[in-house]
């Protein structure tokens, strides 16, 4: 496996830190890949769903959203609209530097992201979520304990996965505002749902909530025994070799066995 560290602009200008997982090989199809909320493109789901995709001749580009791991900006000042805006800049710097992306991958918030994102990339032939939320203003439920002081003072220190970030008001109101089901429907696109009847992190209620939205072609397929940060490399081993075999009859590019 091939790979690169890259950068390129967010929608708000800010360089944003990335890397490229390619295959040793020809590349089939370049991917487009959206961590969880508060991670980074370095979380254990993401590099090894990443590098197991290289292995079916996909490359994949993780990022740092704004304000995240090495990428620029503040974090305070993001929310869930910026976060589509970045993909869709990730987007254009893979279709100007190498080629555009026709596979979206999201994990936890990242996955409710691609499927937002998903329109606003034309290119786009497959979309696959991995224990989304079915409403991105699920994400305030880990702070549920600070919401009346962002709504009293415009802004809170929370912790999240063992860190503190500043959530303000701003972000609670833009994530109320999203319409994701709406954009579900009408995604028009073959949409992937993987998530496991274990996560507590979010409940397997959501994957059902975002099946029955989109229409067909979709497909679900249960984890089984993985949790919601898919820590067990063979879990996340699991989820690239699913999303390889499922997306290969959308990509354009040929099999890896062809090629």
């Amino acid at each position: 496996m091939a790979g690169a560290t890259v950068q390129f602009h967010g929608a708000d200008g800010q360089l944003l830190a990335a890397r490229l997982d390619a295959p040793d090989g020809p590349v089939r199809a370049y991917a487009l890949f959206a961590h969880c909320f508060s991670c980074s493109k370095d979380v254990f789901a993401a590099t090894r769903t990443a590098q197991g995709l290289t292995r079916h001749g996909i490359a994949v580009l993780r990022f740092d959203f704004t304000g995240l791991g090495a990428s620029e900006g503040e974090f305070a000042n993001t929310n869930f609209s910026s976060n589509i805006a970045d993909l869709i800049a990730a987007a254009a710097f893979l279709r100007a530097e190498y080629a555009a992306p026709q596979l979206l991958i999201g994990h936890s918030l990242g996955g409710a992201a691609v499927l937002a994102a998903a329109s606003g990339i034309p290119e786009v032939r497959a979309v696959a979520t991995i224990a989304a939320p079915s409403d991105p203003h699920h994400v305030t439920g880990l702070f549920r304990d600070q919401l009346d002081t962002i709504a009293a003072d415009g802004e809170a220190r929370v912790w999240l996965a063992g860190r503190q970030f500043t959530i303000k008001r701003q972000f609670i109101e833009d994530v109320a505002e999203q319409r994701l089901a709406q954009k579900i429907h009408a995604l028009r696109k073959p949409l992937l749902v993987m998530h496991s009847p274990l996560d507590d992190t979010v409940e397997l209620s959501n994957a059902l909530q975002i099946f029955e939205a989109a229409r067909h072609p979709k497909s679900f397929v249960s984890l089984d025994t993985a949790d919601h940060l898919l820590t067990r490399r063979e879990d996340a081993l699991y989820v690239a070799g699913v999303i390889a075999a499922w997306s290969g009859r959308y990509l354009d590019g040929p099999h890896p066995e062809t090629l």
